[in-house]
């Protein structure tokens, strides 16, 4: 007995090192990975000319330029309407002027990157506890490696702009400066460069650190004496004259001022009635974000308390630049949502807002355009006011409930394994993650195939080569079958009708089904479009191809897009990402036989699967009849198709299995009402999840 503890407690200590080994090592890559988007982006600032540097250290004494070189002097720091730093900022900044020479601008963008290196080790030395292993070691790496590729950090690494540096000494004051005084120094030189800041002092003094609070107020204001006293002129314009900055270093109703008085300015107000309003809304937020970000600092999450109150300084202040929207970045640290599935929700709806370019969020719509041009600000007001984040004395802070998942498959084969994270859950996906994944999907999509090649010659003789083909197996039906339709207008209008009109319907319609009626098909169904589409891609890339319509002298009639200029060929459908000799294969066709192979198999009567085999079949008709493929191409619509449904089947398991076996929970228990698995395949659910 004692010797089979022994060897069970030595198997434990090798389990323990095993998997720290594989964390450790997995933090190096993830440090590498965060220094090689820091390279990466410091080589696109420097790649900038420094005239057209937008935060440019154009301060007194200089020449107009950050070189200090040329034309008149600078006799103030906003006389070349680039500088939008507060005073002391550019009293600061005033000694670098003589030595600002292209060492000074690589030291600046190496130096502000290396603090945001700084941030990502404080900001996860401030996690609450209990911190898991995993978390405690690869929370710094992940962390720097998405302030990164930030939109933020994009644009603070510029020379020039100081945005970095108050959310670093905030951070410091809190999470590792001992003591109250030289914690409040610390934000008090935060305020000086970045005023909204100032709110830290009531988080401070409502959170019991009164002495810090005070030292902050009074640093705060030395520092603004002190720039008056030095620069009275610039502290005029800057305090009085533009009202805390609003306006300076760009117009406040310019997109990239992500505060409420910009965007009250992009509505088109203006006036005084913009003004009571704006501080109708600036008060509320500061009023609920603040009492929310003192209630999380009492219950120990300080860091989301610190995250809370940085976004309420950048929302209601007057201009909040985008390069200052770090604060919101920290934000992820916050818990939402009951079930384990719900944790992702939050995180990546932050990344993707604060990462990618809003337009790729957003479709290109007039209706959208209020939302699309102030996702950064939404994305702030939400983490202050509205974002309902956990307190830790709610039994779902350390164990949410747990994701159902069916029994385990084998693999179709030995050499391709089943990927973990495909494993079969049975309960519904959250539906604003699954909305946020699949127009950011789709968007990609459209930008990578819109950037596939599109030399014309190369893709007018891959058509002649598909023509030639067709010719050979006596499949070359397209010019008849398109001059046959132009010559009967009524299905000449059908044909066209259906082609813009169900590409897009038919799968978003059959996905929101599944969605609500069938969780576990969702999945498979979804994972299967979203695999031909990637394989289709590479099509796209590897075969440039012309269509029918695109090719001159074979006297094919473009009935949806109407005559074409062959010597400046138009895109045809979604002219502003499409790529129009992305032909082969057809999404068209391909996306259509997926919806009819989706339906015929899922749906319960006859006439709906008699439904969905028609949709590919009228599909192939249409994209034929308007010369917008070749009927090749939906032979290679259909092929990537057949690969997606197959590479689904082989990596994680049959259909069945995704919706038909019991629940399986995540620690590997079984629900008690499960059966065994040979019962559980004959079963086919129709409701929606077991939770």
């Amino acid at each position: 007995m004692a010797n089979a503890a022994e060897h069970s407690t030595a198997d434990g200590h090798a389990r323990v090192i095993g998997v720290t080994s594989k964390l450790g090592a997995a933090r190096l890559l993830l440090w590498a990975l965060a220094g090689a988007l820091a390279v990466r982006q410091a080589a696109a600032v420097l790649r900038v000319p420094p005239a057209e540097w937008p935060g440019g250290l154009h301060l007194p004494g200089s020449g107009g330029g950050s070189g200090g070189s040329g034309g008149s002097a600078v006799t103030s720091v906003y006389d070349a309407g680039q500088f939008a730093g507060t005073p002391f900022a550019g009293l600061v900044l005033k000694p670098l002027v003589g030595l600002a020479t292209p060492s000074l601008e690589v030291a600046w963008t190496c130096v502000t990157l290396l603090c945001v290196a700084a941030i990502g080790l404080v900001a996860a030395r401030g996690l609450p506890d209990p911190v898991p292993r995993r978390t405690e070691l690869l929370a710094a790496p992940v962390l720097t490696a998405l302030m990164m590729v930030s939109l933020p950090v994009r644009e603070a690494a510029s020379p020039g702009r100081t945005a970095v540096v108050p959310v670093l000494l905030v951070l410091l004051a809190v999470f590792r400066v001992p003591g109250d005084r030289p914690a409040g120094l610390l934000v008090g030189l935060a305020a000086a460069l970045q005023p909204a800041l100032l709110l830290f002092a009531p988080l401070l003094w409502l959170t019991g650190r009164r002495p810090a609070a005070q030292t902050a107020a009074v640093t705060f204001a030395a520092a603004t004496a002190l720039s008056w006293a030095a620069l009275p002129r610039d502290s005029w314009t800057y305090w009085v004259h533009h009202l805390a900055g609003a306006g300076l270093g760009g117009a406040p109703d310019g997109l990239a001022n992500q505060s409420v008085h910009g965007a009250l300015l992009r509505f088109g107000l203006t006036g005084p009635v913009e003004v009571l309003l704006y501080a109708a809304l600036a008060g509320l937020i500061v009023w609920f974000g603040l009492r929310r970000a003192v209630r999380y600092a009492r219950d120990g999450q300080l860091l989301l308390a610190v995250a809370v109150t940085g976004c309420v300084a950048v929302a209601a202040s007057p201009t909040g630049w985008r390069h200052q929207l770090l604060w919101v970045l920290l934000a992820v640290a916050g818990k939402i949502g009951k079930r384990a599935a719900d944790r992702r929700v939050w995180p990546v709806a932050v990344v993707l807002a604060m990462t990618l370019p809003s337009a790729v969020l957003l479709p290109n719509l007039g209706a959208l355009a209020p939302v699309r041009d102030n996702v950064l600000l939404l994305t702030a007001v939400a983490a202050a006011c509205a974002v309902p984040f956990l307190p830790r004395s709610s039994p779902y802070w350390r164990d949410p409930v747990p994701t159902d998942y069916g029994w385990p498959a084998q693999a179709r084969w030995s050499r391709v394994p089943l990927l973990p994270f495909w494993r079969r859950v049975l309960s519904r996906p959250n539906l604003l993650l699954e909305l946020l994944l699949i127009r950011v999907g789709y968007s990609l999509y459209s930008h990578i195939r819109a950037a596939a090649p599109t030399s014309r010659s190369l893709a007018e003789g891959n058509g002649s080569q598909i023509l030639g083909i067709e010719r050979a197996l006596g499949i070359d039906i397209e010019h008849a079958v398109n001059h046959a339709v132009v010559a009967t207008p009524w299905l000449e209008a059908f044909f066209d009708f259906y082609y813009t009109s169900f590409h897009f319907v038919v799968p978003l319609t059959i996905l929101a089904v599944l969605y609500w009626r069938r969780p576990g098909d969702y999945r498979w169904a979804r994972a299967s479009l979203g695999l031909a589409t990637v394989l289709a891609l590479a099509g796209f890339w590897l075969y440039p191809l012309a269509p029918p319509r695109l090719m001159p002298g074979l006297g094919f009639v473009d009935t949806v897009h109407g005559p074409q200029d062959l010597a400046n060929p138009s895109y045809g459908a979604m002219t502003a990402i499409s790529n129009q000799y992305a032909a082969m294969p057809s999404l068209h066709f391909g996306w259509s036989l997926w919806c009819g192979i989706v339906i015929v198999v899922l749906a319960p009567k006859g006439w709906q699967k008699l439904l969905g085999a028609l949709h590919p079949l009228i599909t192939v008709c249409a994209i034929v009849a308007t010369a917008n493929h070749w009927v090749l191409d939906a032979v290679g619509g259909a092929a990537v198709v057949a690969a997606g449904f197959g590479l689904v089947h082989a990596l994680s398991g049959p259909r069945g299995l995704h919706a038909s076996l019991p629940a399986q929970r995540a620690d590997g228990t079984e629900d008690e009402a499960a059966v065994t698995p040979d019962t559980a395949l004959a079963a086919q659910p129709v409701a929606g999840p077991r939770l």
